[in-house]
Parts: C-alpha cells; sequence; structure tokens
C-alpha cells in the first residue's frame, strides 16, 4: 500500500490546495476503451466549433499555477504547468496525443475541467509519495529520456518516493521510471487544484469523469482526496 502525502511546509505555502487521488486496481489497458475514445474527439469537435476554449494562461485556474510556480523560481512561460502545455497544444493543433487509453483518459479530463493531471504506476513506486520541497540532492529522469538525470533546484516542489523525484516544478513532467503504459494494472491519478474554495466543485466533478472512464476496465477504483486538513491518503 503506497501513501500518498502533502508535507507540512507545502500544506502551509498552499493552505487551499485540494488534490484528488483516483486509483485503479486490475487495470486493462490492451483492450479498446471507447469512452475515452469519444471524450477526446468530443473535446476536439467543440473545439473546431467554437463552442469551447481549453482554458490558457489569463484564465484562474491557469493563473493560478503561474504563480505558484513564480513562487518557487519556475517561470512559467518557458516551464509549463501540465494543464497549460497541454491546452496550448490542443488550441494550436486541433487534436489531444493519443498515448494509451490510461493517458489519455486523465489528459482529456485535464483539459476539460482546466485542471492539471498525472498518474503513477505503482509497481514502480518505492514506498510513499510526498509532495515537498526539494532540497536539490534528489534525481529525475524525464519521461522519454531513460539516459539523462536532472537534480530539481532546492525549494521546487516535487513528488517524491524514496528512490527519486516523480514530478518536477510540481506538475510539469512526469518521470519515466514511474510512467503509465498500457501494461500498467495499478494506476494512481492525481487532479489538483489550488483553490479549492472557488474550484473545488470542478475537481470532484472532475475525479467522477476520470473514475467513469476507469470503472469499464478496472476490477477496483476508488477516490481519495488530499488537504492541507487531510494531508495523507492511501492507495
Amino acid at each position: 500500500m503506497t501513501a500518498f502525502r502533502i508535507s507540512p511546509a507545502v500544506a502551509d505555502a498552499f493552505p487551499d490546495t485540494l488534490i484528488a487521488l483516483v486509483t485503479a486496481t486490475g487495470l486493462r489497458g490492451h483492450e479498446p476503451w471507447p469512452d475515452t475514445t469519444a471524450a477526446l474527439e468530443g473535446l476536439e469537435q467543440q473545439l473546431a466549433d467554437d463552442s469551447w476554449q481549453p482554458a490558457d494562461e489569463s484564465d484562474p485556474r491557469i493563473e493560478a499555477w503561474h504563480t505558484a510556480y513564480r513562487s518557487f523560481g519556475t517561470n512559467p512561460r518557458r516551464i509549463r504547468p501540465s494543464v497549460d502545455a497541454l491546452g496550448r497544444r490542443l488550441a494550436k493543433k486541433g487534436t489531444l496525443p493519443r498515448i494509451n487509453p490510461a493517458v489519455d483518459s486523465y489528459n482529456s479530463v485535464s483539459v476539460h475541467h482546466g485542471l492539471p493531471a498525472g498518474a503513477f504506476d505503482l509497481a514502480h513506486v518505492t514506498g510513499d509519495v510526498d509532495i515537498r520541497y526539494a532540497d536539490g540532492s534528489e534525481k529525475f529522469t524525464p519521461l522519454g529520456e531513460p539516459d539523462t538525470i536532472e537534480n530539481p533546484k532546492p525549494g521546487e516542489i516535487i513528488y517524491a518516493d524514496t528512490t527519486g523525484v516523480l514530478t518536477r516544478h510540481w506538475n510539469h513532467r512526469d518521470a519515466h521510471r514511474t510512467r503509465v503504459t498500457e501494461d500498467s494494472t495499478h494506476v494512481a491519478f492525481v487532479l489538483e487544484t489550488l483553490h479549492a474554495t472557488r474550484d473545488g466543485h470542478l475537481l470532484k466533478m472532475a475525479a467522477e469523469e476520470l473514475q467513469g472512464l476507469l470503472i469499464p476496465h478496472a476490477e477496483q477504483t476508488a477516490v481519495h482526496y488530499l488537504s492541507p486538513a487531510q494531508p495523507q491518503a492511501a492507495t
């Protein structure tokens, strides 16, 4: 069992944080996921029809993450929050990437609701996961770059287990080691907001939407919430 924790320092700095932890066991990534395909195509069609636009950096949901990034020394226009980068890609190209069903599912939910999302293959997570400030000694291997090793800057917010860093710049990029593939069967998905008072209802809708996409292709799913008042949850 893997626990996810918000460190006291991060909770103090971002007291209105709310994170949804959506877990799935017995995931079947090699079968068709028609609801996920429909969700992706639906967003692309709405964009083409000009009936919907992804949130951009003028949106309060994205603006909050830009402010957070600057607070720990990251330039959010050079190193963008994941949802910002994904929305910009969709707006520019008119399509979302197709990676695999599980990743496509959280990408569609992320861009639909304007909330950062990510996922970890729990088979490759060691120990518990802490959302904390980096001290500069940690190692990170970026997704798709298995031979690259980076060191997060001291003070940068990271997800980290007992082996190393799982995400840099809070939610900019995931690690190669814990990437989700078609073979992943036990996965923890995360959705995040820094303003639960304003956007907590959106986060809960997004978590329910993601869980709905997972249920037909998993033996079991669950949703837990992390906040400064409830800083730990077990998968």
